[in-house]
This record gives structure tokens, sequence and C-alpha cells, in this order.
């Protein structure tokens, strides 16, 4: 079979499979041409058992990424094995840390029967279980790692990864934020400044202050106040980025 074929089914199978699960799913297509695309979506699946052991042998070539509108995603991919059918794992968010992901269970992703309309109920019943509870996890830990905001001060808290997060209370203050490279999280109204690039990380800041002033509001930079974690979930090793592991056991 042609790499065309497989690429067509594949598509058509998440197609159906995204039309199928509960609640408003939307499909994208990655093609091989997309390398910096995959790149990334191999390092954010959640997952240390069967799709980790598959993309340790076959590299994430092309998938069909199925979105909802919270942010949740899942990736189909295909099994590279003589079974009909293919595999889905669950996306780690893009926008939280680390340290968010400690002590919560990957939600490891499945194998799926070559019929799209039997897998969306195995999915429901499994995986997207497992996917929500973990994802309600993660948040609440990223969220419990940031101080307080007042109407008139955000709290800028620095965070483990050299990120700097906040969680404002004025929508125009967040505006301003997400002016400056701040990153919206929807689901729990954090805002994240990713610290990779410590300089554009510095200048955000110099440029935010003024800005707020504006707006009557000031800042403060605090590190994180101590905190134990949830204990609602079974502690496990955090989610590894399957595209730096050189096996499966690998812990950040």
């Amino acid at each position: 079979m042609h790499d065309h074929d497989i690429s067509e089914r594949l598509a058509s199978y998440a197609d159906v499979l995204a039309g199928e699960l509960p609640g408003t799913w939307t499909s994208s297509h990655l093609h091989p041409d997309a390398k910096d695309d995959l790149t990334e979506l191999a390092d954010r699946i959640w997952d240390l058992d069967l799709v980790a052991a598959s993309l340790a042998e076959h590299p994430l070539r092309q998938t069909v990424v199925l979105s909802r509108p919270d942010g949740a995603q899942l990736v189909v991919l295909d099994r590279h094995d003589e079974r009909d059918g293919f595999l889905i794992a669950a996306v780690a968010p893009r926008a939280l840390p680390d340290e968010a992901y400690r002590a919560v269970p990957e939600p490891n992703g499945i194998a799926l029967a070559d019929d799209p309309f039997l897998s969306a109920q195995q999915i429901a019943g499994d995986l997207l279980a497992r996917y929500d509870s973990a994802l309600a996890q993660v948040r609440y830990n990223a969220l419990a790692s940031i101080q307080p905001s007042q109407s008139d001060r955000v709290v800028l808290t620095w965070q483990q990864d050299g990120s700097i997060a906040t969680d404002p209370a004025d929508d125009r203050a967040g505006a301003i934020l997400v002016a400056h490279g701040f990153v919206h999280d929807p689901q729990n109204g954090v805002y994240r400044l990713n610290g990779d690039d410590t300089q554009a990380q510095a200048r955000a800041l110099r440029e935010i202050g003024p800005r707020l002033h504006m707006l009557g509001v000031g800042i403060a930079l605090q590190h994180p106040a101590g905190r134990t974690a949830p204990t609602s979930a079974p502690a496990s090793v955090p989610p590894v980025p399957v595209g730096t592991r050189t096996s499966v056991t690998r812990t950040r």
C-alpha cells in the first residue's frame, strides 16, 4: 500500500472518529512535509506505554490531530504492524510547566480497531475519561503554584522551569500580558511567559510595567509559596516528551 493510500485511510478514519466522540471535535491532518509541527507534537504526546514504544521505532511522519474547544487534543496514528486499525494518544497541554505534571498518571494511549464507530465508544469509556482526569489535575497543579493577584496589582510568580505565571484579576491587564508574549490558558485563567529566551522575558517585563501602571495596576514579582501536591491521583513518573526518549521509561 502506498503512503498516499495510508494517508487517505488515516484521514478518513479520524474524520469519522471526530464526529462520533462525545462533545465537539475537529480533525486536522499533519502531512510528512510539516516536519516542525510533527516534531513539536511528538514532544507532547502523553504516553509511556504502547504509543511511546511505537514511536521509539517509528518516528512520527504523519498523523491526524483531534481538537476539542477547551484545548484537549488527541492524535491518531498508524500502527506499523500487521494488524488493522490505528493507535490514539492524548496530547499534553503546551503552556503548562513540567512541575504541574508531577504525581499525575499518564493517560496512556490505546489501540483502535478498524471500525471508527466502535473505536469512538472505546475512547469515550477509557482514554477520554483518564485524559480529562489528568488534564484537570495538571491544570489544578499549575494554578496552585501561582500566588493570587488583586484588582490593583498583578502578581507574577516565577516557576521552576524559568517561566513566569500570573492570574490577573482584570481582563484589561490580561490583554496587555498577551500583547507582550504571555500565553493564556482559558481553562484556568493563567497567563504564562516562557523562560527559554531570558532577554525577551526581561524585555517583556520591563514593557508591561508602564502599560499596567496606566490602568492603575502595579506589579509584584514573587517566587511560589510552598505547597503540597494534591493526592487524589496515585504518584507516577511525570510525562516525558516522546520525541526525546531513548527508552519508554525515562523521566523528564
